[in-house]
């Protein structure tokens, strides 16, 4: 049960926090009912949460400053052009250059070519403390909690007696430094946000404590707390290094197993750590595109089709897009806040079905531009691609990216994996399940999809979409 998005100003995307924690507690307390169990026969509850979305409230009171503000929200969009144009980030640039030229250590490779985005929380939470006078005042008190979901889910399932999160979600917001697994300080003092706002980080699969027993009857342990498309990778079982998982939901995520090896940010690749369990530590590589179910649902909103169901049909009825481009308003690799979601290439003989298909054909071009860049900046043998995500159920998309990277790609049975991460983190951490060894015999594959076509067969239609996406930047 998706929590609706509000949109108070142009660029702003916020959730209401007590509409997401009503839903939440419906959502376990129908999924209960529904397998036919009771809420005393539950051993453990695992928690998946979206990553970037944060809120901040007053530690005494409980009460939030705002809403959530989402990963999707673009207020920042000014403060991280100014950032990334400033004089000061070229400096930080020179400096880290030279460190890691010095000492060949690539902790210092990241801030060397450090670029914020508006995806990430740290410039968000800066535009909290420059324009919520409440949060900046509570903060000088040490009054004021940052969290992303599940903190703020933790603390209100425990009446504010639990206030943590845990390494995925804290690698994910770009304020944590995954070589020290550390809040970074220096981030913090440059963008002028309090040290003392920031939860304890604690284990992935670890027993948080329990929730309170009038919110469901009994005290439910709560046994693992895991950022979605980390958790998607652990429900994937990709738990070796080179292992891919590839997610397609409301955004695009490439994830790669990097094992105990944690790769600098690649500009286009992101850092973070996946899970931590006792003594293992699993680091990931990322990259993402933030328009991929966004897109889709828009398309279904504006009645270009009724059932998400029909696209793939309306897709293969055409032979192409009729040179018609969407360019989906992502910020991943040419890092500009400002690109312009569009269509291009429109005439009049143009139909929803040419529409529709140009919006399927962007996410497969994505893809291959993300693969892309994986190939050749992960130093690691890539092993098999396991898809999942709601669009992973368009076998018009998965084909084509398929045939894009040539490689084959699996798709499970079941492709909400965040849950299904978060189930076998709390089933580690409870005692249901042994060991991963065990995870990986529940795996069910529903279908593979193979290379059919060559490359060369798509050249001119990605060429074009190349075209519009470069005539889209800097709106």
């Amino acid at each position: 049960q998706q929590v609706e998005s509000l949109y108070p100003r142009p660029g702003w995307v916020e959730l209401d926090p007590e509409v997401l924690w009503s839903q939440f507690v419906g959502v376990i307390k129908e999924a209960v009912q529904a397998a036919g169990l009771q809420m005393r026969q539950i051993a453990g509850l695992g928690i998946s949460t979206q990553r970037a979305t944060f809120i901040t409230w007053h530690k005494r009171t409980g009460k939030p400053f705002h809403n959530f503000i989402s990963w999707q929200d673009l207020r920042s969009a000014e403060l991280v052009n100014s950032w990334n144009k400033s004089l000061l980030l070229k400096v930080i640039h020179v400096i880290f250059t030279v460190l890691h030229f010095l000492t060949g250590n690539d902790r210092y490779l990241a801030p060397s070519f450090l670029m914020f985005s508006t995806q990430q929380t740290s410039m968000k939470l800066s535009w909290v403390f420059k324009h919520i006078y409440e949060a900046e005042e509570a903060a000088k008190q040490n009054n004021c909690c940052f969290g992303t979901v599940d903190t703020w889910l933790l603390y209100r399932l425990t009446k504010g007696s639990v206030y943590a999160t845990d390494y995925s979600n804290a690698s994910a917001t770009g304020v944590f430094e995954p070589f020290t697994k550390c809040w970074n300080p220096t981030l913090c003092y440059l963008l002028s946000i309090p040290m003392s706002i920031y939860p304890p980080v604690k284990d992935t699969s670890f027993n948080f404590g329990s929730a309170d027993s009038e919110i469901f009857g009994v005290p439910i342990p709560i046994m693992a707390v895991v950022a979605d498309q980390q958790s998607a990778m652990f429900g994937e079982c990709c738990f070796h290094p080179g292992d891919v998982k590839l997610t397609m939901g409301t955004g695009g995520f490439w994830n790669v197993n990097t094992g105990e090896r944690l790769f600098a940010s690649q500009r286009s690749l992101y850092p973070l750590i996946g899970w931590k369990i006792g003594e293992e530590v699993v680091y990931l590589t990322e990259g993402c595109m933030s328009d991929v179910g966004t897109a889709i649902k828009w398309a279904q909103d504006i009645n270009l089709f009724t059932n998400v169901n029909e696209t793939e049909k309306m897709a293969r009825s055409i032979v192409d897009s009729q040179g018609v481009c969407f360019v989906p308003g992502f910020q991943v690799s040419v890092n500009d806040p400002y690109l312009c979601a569009s269509f291009m290439g429109l005439k009049p003989s143009t139909t929803r079905n040419h529409l529709v298909r140009a919006i399927l054909e962007s996410v497969a071009f994505r893809n291959k531009q993300l693969y892309d860049i994986i190939v050749k900046k992960v130093r690691i043998p890539l092993q098999t691609i396991r898809a999942d995500g709601g669009v992973s159920n368009n076998s018009f998309v998965m084909q084509m990216t398929s045939d894009l990277i040539n490689k084959k790609i699996e798709k499970p049975a079941n492709a909400d994996m965040s849950s299904l991460g978060a189930a076998f983190l709390a089933g580690l951490a409870s005692g249901f399940w042994a060991d991963k060894e065990q995870l990986k015999k529940l795996r069910r594959i529903e279908a593979v999809f193979e290379p059919q076509k060559d490359l060369e067969e798509y050249k001119p239609a990605m060429d074009t979409w190349l075209q519009a996406m470069k005539r889209s930047l800097h709106w």
